[in-house]
């Protein structure tokens, strides 16, 4: 199985969400597997893991099914030195068994380690970086992932998800204040 995951983060809460699939060109998600999470680290430039990591592995620890590669929105790598990053560090978290593949929606700076990828006619790449798989098996996989435009279907799928997890417990927490302003 192939599992694609995100995290969106609202003040000092973290919604975390992931969607396994087994094909490439899948275009739905088998089962998707959501979690929150509370007390998170703050942002540290070049250091995003240490926000991230706790994030993610708390949803892996939900999930049953065996995943073979996960894909994240994100680098790998932060440099041609091999700088580690949350893709590296996530690795090395699962005792390098399961290869990570970082889809980057924005350049780096200095980004010249990843391989750009130009889907669906765009003119804007996705930054594409890899840990436990080879660089070009990973663009490879990546261009076989469904959709017609410039982000894969599953990966605006899986951040329209940790979006609407976001925005629904706002509305639960107006609720609740309205629910109480009228008592």
């Amino acid at each position: 199985m192939i599992l694609c995951i995100d995290v969106q983060y609202s003040e000092d809460i973290a919604y975390i969400a992931g969607g396994i699939f087994k094909d490439w060109n899948a275009d739905e998600f088998e089962k998707v597997y959501k979690t929150t999470l509370s007390n998170i680290a703050d942002y540290e430039p070049g250091q995003f893991y240490k926000r991230e990591l706790p994030c993610v592995l708390k949803l892996l620890n939900q999930i049953k099914e065996k995943i073979e590669v996960i894909l994240i929105d994100g680098y790998c790598f932060l440099s041609l030195e091999n700088k580690e990053g949350f893709g590296a560090h996530l690795y090395n978290a699962l005792n390098k068994e399961v290869p990570v593949i970082g889809l980057a929606k924005n350049p780096f700076r200095g980004n010249d380690f990843s391989k750009s990828l130009f889907r669906g006619g765009s003119i804007k790449p996705v930054y594409i970086t890899s840990i436990g798989m080879e660089p070009d098996e990973a663009y490879t996989k990546v261009l076989k992932l469904h959709g017609d435009y410039r982000i894969p279907t599953l990966v605006k799928k899986i951040d329209s998800i940790v979006r609407e997890m976001e925005k629904e417990s706002h509305d639960f927490d107006i609720k609740i204040d309205e629910d109480n302003l009228s008592k």
